[in-house]
């Protein structure tokens, strides 16, 4: 893999735990001391990984393209009646 696969997978993994995190501070109170200890060690995970990604050279604006889905799906014919099959010249008219 890729840093920047891996990095995503850090990512991923830090958000899971930011949601178990935050389902374990509401079922036992943010109040004590050991809740508030691992919700900022997770904090401080992030803000680590955040200055990982920042630290690397080409990483901070290298952005993966976008990726298109193309259909499987026959076009609807009636996109090209107005175009002239290549070589065979228009289907309503004849050649000169």
């Amino acid at each position: 893999m890729s840093v920047h696969d891996e990095l995503t997978s850090v990512q991923r993994c830090l958000d899971d735990l930011s949601r178990s995190v935050g389902r374990l501070e509401q079922q036992m109170g943010s109040g004590g001391l050991e809740m508030r200890r691992v919700h900022t060690d997770a904090d401080h995970l992030r803000e680590s990984v955040a200055l990982l990604r920042e630290a690397l050279p080409g990483l901070a604006n290298a952005r993966r393209p976008d990726l298109v889905a193309i259909s499987d799906t026959p076009y609807d014919s009636t996109l090209w009646t107005d175009s002239d099959d290549e070589g065979l010249g228009a289907r309503d008219r004849h050649a000169p």
